[in-house]
């Protein structure tokens, strides 16, 4: 699981993120709203922590900006005050959860696992595009023009982190960590293996995975251009 925590209040930010890192959580900290808001249109995230008061961009903001993209991503917002009307508008703008501070920060990991634990289709829709590909998340099914190839697990997980990324650089390290975990961060060959199986499927597609030495891959349309 990867988690994003806007958050500026710099030392309650600096000690979740270490409690986070402690619970085998990985986890980014900034401390403004603006660079959250950059980091947020990364789709590597499970969940997004924001507080509500922030300086350059509110949470709120944030938020709506996020949802006005179409982006799902779970969203827990952190609030100083015990106020009704920021829980209403929070949640009326599509946060999934909020937290009031002081919080038990048992509570608020156990909160964070909740909701990276809810099944993707609940927050994206089944069937996702890119040039002319589409990918249904939930059945794997994958349609170059009319014709049907169906994914394995791993292949549709990884088809779908590009998809929803094109033109952005994945590195291995982010693949490893949003599809198979962070105990299986040395199995960089997997990323390899998968990468090649996936290609082998696209390859009569207008899209192409290339590889960007020493930083990762990148989903590309093509340009009569081979990968």
């Amino acid at each position: 699981m990867r988690v994003l925590l806007v958050e500026d209040e710099k030392p309650l930010a600096a000690a979740l993120g270490k409690i986070f890192e402690k619970n085998k959580i990985l986890i980014d900290v900034v401390n403004d709203g603006i660079e959250g808001k950059l980091l947020s249109e990364n789709d590597v995230y499970d969940v997004i922590i924001l507080d509500i008061m922030l300086p350059g961009m509110s949470g709120l903001e944030i938020l709506k900006e996020i949802r006005a993209a179409g982006k799902n991503v779970p969203i827990l917002l952190l609030t100083a005050k015990d106020d009704t009307k920021d829980k209403v508008n929070g949640l009326n703008m599509g946060a999934d959860d909020y937290l009031v501070k002081p919080f038990v920060t048992e509570e608020l990991i156990a909160r964070v696992r909740a909701l990276g634990r809810r099944p993707w289709e609940v927050y994206q829709d089944n069937v996702i595009h890119f040039a002319n590909i589409s990918l249904n998340i939930n059945s794997g099914e994958l349609y170059v023009d009319d014709v049907l190839n169906r994914l394995t697990a791993k292949e549709a997980q990884l088809l779908e982190m590009f998809i929803r990324n094109p033109g952005m650089t994945i590195s291995k390290e982010q693949i490893l960590d949003r599809i198979w975990g962070i105990e299986s961060m040395a199995m960089e060959n997997s990323v390899e293996i998968y990468v090649h199986y996936l290609r082998k499927k696209l390859e009569t597609s207008q899209t192409y995975i290339k590889t960007i030495r020493g930083m990762g891959y990148v989903l590309k349309e093509r340009e009569n251009v081979k990968p």
